[in-house]
């Protein structure tokens, strides 16, 4: 544009000096230029929006052009432990599940790559205690995620109470199943909403204020709410942002307590809390998870003493099992030296705090000692 301008000034100046242009014509093409240099500039960076939003919208409707989960067909399917005709898969009721999850010979890799899980065969008993533990990238997220059907087996099989999870609805499957996440998922609504939303796409316009309240009274989020100045109807803010890391969590918690599932998955549901806090709701998730079929996905191994069954994972593959006691005495097992070295970062935490705590707080530390020698530890 400004070449263009130059071209055109020295044009205009030949004419003039040739007596073909006055000095007025010279000034009114300036001033046409002047009004076409801002459109002209405008439609450059109107272009490039264009092209942008060509991209995105493409993007957008590869979504729209998804098939949704709810249109897929209800499909019929046997009950293994029955001689009776098969039923809907939609005639199941939340009650009647057990909570029996057995995986068997399970392989799954993401888009081609290298396998995730390979061979993952184990049997959770209704209303027992599962716990998966090992490094990062092991797989153990991936298997809640496939028990929730956000993906498909590539080998094997996943059953629960004998029915094969493939032949359920995404829908009817997720009704008997809850999760609570690591990172808890809120909306910019009020505390009500959020822990009601737990009965979404079931009876939620019909919960009571007194269900989310014995909800949130098992999760004990229910003093702090009440002492907030409009109670149930608080403004959480986007993604929660007027709560703390603990307090989200509670939400979270009572929120999959409303829902009142058959299974409990934990996908390391306080591993971003710190200790203190992580201490704080271990009750409101003993409470939450008791005579129900549990999955833990934990990174701290202090959590998960009591599980029923402890699974390793490394690679893939299961390495080892067992309860916590078992496992801790095999000196060659990962899950000991996982265990110890978390016991030692949380001496050498103990001590770092030693210089400014009082004398009754080193008598705690070693307490805590004590308690994990008494669990087998030494």
């Amino acid at each position: 544009m400004q070449f263009g301008m130059l071209v055109g000034c020295l044009l205009c100046a030949q004419r003039i000096f040739r007596g073909d242009m006055t000095v007025g014509d010279f000034v009114l093409f300036l001033s046409y230029l002047n009004q076409m240099y801002v459109p002209l500039n405008w439609f450059g960076n109107s272009y490039r929006v264009i092209q942008k939003n060509f991209v995105d919208m493409e993007r957008m409707l590869e979504v729209l052009r998804e098939k949704p989960e709810d249109s897929e067909p209800l499909m019929v399917v046997e009950d293994p432990t029955s001689s009776q005709e098969p039923v809907p898969a939609d005639h199941i009721q939340v009650d009647s599940v057990q909570g029996d999850i057995e995986f068997s010979n399970v392989s799954f890799c993401y888009h081609l790559e290298e396998p995730i899980l390979r061979d993952i065969s184990f049997r959770v008993p209704a209303g027992s205690t599962v716990a998966l533990v090992g490094p990062s990238g092991s797989g153990k997220s991936t298997i809640l995620k496939l028990l929730y059907r956000f993906y498909e087996v590539d080998q094997g099989s996943i059953t629960i109470d004998g029915w094969d999870i493939r032949s359920l609805p995404p829908k009817a499957l997720r009704r008997f199943l809850g999760m609570v996440p690591q990172d808890t998922a809120l909306f910019n609504d009020t505390i009500r909403f959020n822990i009601q939303y737990g009965r979404a796409g079931c009876d939620f316009e019909e919960v009571t204020l007194k269900e989310v309240q014995r909800s949130a009274r098992a999760a004990q989020i229910h003093n702090k709410i009440v002492t907030l100045p409009a109670g149930y109807e608080t403004q959480v803010g986007e993604r929660g942002a007027r709560l703390s890391g603990g307090e989200r969590q509670r939400v979270a918690i009572a929120r999959t307590m409303l829902k009142n599932p058959s299974i409990v998955l934990l996908d390391e549901a306080t591993s971003a809390l710190d200790t203190y806090t992580e201490l704080s709701i271990q009750s409101a998730l003993q409470t939450m998870t008791r005579n129900r079929t549990t999955l833990i996905v934990a990174h701290r191994l202090s959590t998960i003493v009591h599980a029923d069954l402890i699974l390793v994972l490394k690679d893939g593959r299961i390495v080892e099992r067992g309860s916590h006691n078992s496992l801790v005495r095999d000196p060659r097992g990962l899950y000991h030296r996982l265990w110890f070295t978390q016991l030692r970062e949380d001496q050498e935490l103990a001590r770092s705090y030693r210089p400014s705590c009082s004398p009754d707080s080193t008598t705690d530390t070693s307490s805590v000692t004590v308690s994990c020698c008494e669990d087998g530890v030494e």
